[in-house]
């Protein structure tokens, strides 16, 4: 799955601000990269945040998810700033876990 982290440049502080996420729904990315088809989706969704929709800016990111997680991710396609960094938050504790559950099993 790929995932799009998408952030705004703030010039005055020479960094990016989170935006948000959006989630990938599709294969085929219709003849565009990865990146391309995602600062277009960025710039759509996130667009009316900014003066200028050039400073939106993607990091496309491909995850291993499980199914029941893939599918939550994919019901919603577009995650604010907060929701973001939860979701990122509960990947990161499921993913700790399974490494501690893999551990005990090789133990």
């Amino acid at each position: 799955m790929i995932i799009y982290v998408v952030f705004c440049k703030d010039f005055g502080h020479k960094r990016g601000d989170l935006m948000g996420m959006l989630v990938e729904r599709r294969k085929d990315m219709r003849g565009q990269t990865q990146w391309e088809s995602g600062v277009r989706w960025a710039r759509q969704a996130f667009g009316h945040l900014v003066k200028d929709k050039k400073d939106i800016f993607v990091f496309p990111k491909e995850m291993e998810l499980n199914d029941d997680d893939e599918k939550l991710l994919v019901e919603k396609g577009i995650f604010t700033k907060e929701e973001f960094v939860e979701v990122e938050k509960r990947i990161k504790q499921e993913m700790q876990r399974k490494i501690g559950d893999g551990s005990r099993i090789n133990s």
